[in-house]
């Protein structure tokens, strides 16, 4: 009976049959463990270079001073002690000082700050200090697996695994190029590294994602985390080393997408600004900025807030049926 099924078996299942070509993989415990998946190699290369911040302020609390102490993050970008971190972590400090993975600490000077990405530049001087490993244009892709790097609750250094959720998010009103991930973050962590697979920096930890409640109070939301991109942290990083400050271009409009339309459509002009100046109306039709097809918002204020301010762009612009162009000289953005 036991043979009649086994030719049964065989005959329905042909790819059980000798040389079929099907293959199990047998664990041979002679052979080792199977290779663990690790980060640990990217986390040593990233992690030595993310440092703590602690910043000191004075507040004026029912006519007594009360000392403030507020808690986050920095990534040590170059040898000569220049380090990244969030504005907001050192907003109104009366100190600053960093505390260095080898356990020193350091007096830290503001080098500058940008509002509109919340970015701010530290100094410090101390010697062996490693940088976090970068690449001009690191690979952003959705999907990827990304580490974040922080100090978040002043618990110590710590690391949490996410992946890439969405780029160019738009968080803010004025600029709008940010990484959304789901690598959990909390409060310290921002000012953070957010890095790749092989700890190469790709953003800079920013906020989480905030709601109101039934009760009109601001809760945080699970899973939705931001960080500023490091190509755009970099050039905001290099201008303010350079000229003290960081410049975002700006035209002065507001704009929607109609999914039944291409383009951006105008939907307010800004009373002076350069789209005004330049002729731009309500409800015109922006299709093209330098001959680039525009898709969404995001791209459309991306291209503008990198564009220099005094920069002219070469708007394509659909106005009661008929293309005309518009010439239009950037200006500068403003908080």
């Amino acid at each position: 009976m036991g043979l009649i099924i086994s030719a049964l078996i065989l005959a329905l299942v042909p790819e059980l049959r000798r040389g079929s070509g099907l293959s199990f993989d047998v664990f041979n415990r002679d052979q080792g463990e199977p290779e663990k998946q690790s980060y640990y190699d990217a986390i040593s290369r990233s992690a030595p270079a993310v440092v703590n911040i602690y910043s000191s302020s004075i507040d004026i609390v029912r006519r007594r001073q009360v000392n403030r102490t507020s808690l986050g993050s920095g990534v040590i970008m170059t040898q000569s002690g220049y380090i990244l971190t969030c504005w907001h972590v050192i907003q109104n400090a009366e100190s600053t000082i960093v505390g260095l993975p080898d356990g020193r600490r350091v007096a830290a000077e503001l080098a500058g700050f940008d509002e509109l990405t919340d970015l701010a530049v530290l100094k410090i001087t101390a010697d062996n200090l490693q940088v976090i490993p970068q690449i001009d244009d690191p690979q952003i892709r959705v999907g990827d697996v990304v580490l974040a790097i922080g100090n978040p609750l002043n618990i110590g250094q710590t690391i949490t695994q996410g992946i890439i959720s969405r780029s160019g998010h738009t968080i803010t009103q004025n600029f709008r190029e940010f990484i959304q991930t789901d690598a959990v973050m909390h409060e310290g962590n921002s000012g953070g590294a957010l890095v790749d697979s092989n700890g190469i920096l790709i953003g800079i930890n920013n906020a989480n994602f905030k709601t109101l409640d039934s009760q009109r109070r601001v809760v945080d939301v699970n899973g939705i985390f931001f960080a500023v991109p490091y190509t755009l942290a970099r050039r905001v990083m290099d201008e303010i080393i350079e000229n003290g400050k960081a410049t975002h271009g700006q035209l002065g409009f507001a704009g929607g997408i109609d999914p039944n339309l291409a383009g951006v459509v105008v939907t307010n002009v800004e009373p002076g600004g350069p789209a005004e100046l330049a002729g731009l109306q309500q409800y015109d039709i922006i299709l093209s900025v330098n001959q680039v097809e525009l898709e969404t918002l995001d791209q459309t204020f991306d291209m503008i807030a990198k564009s220099r301010p005094g920069e002219k762009l070469d708007l394509a612009v659909s106005r009661n049926g008929k293309i005309i162009n518009i010439q239009v000289t950037v200006g500068e953005a403003s908080r």
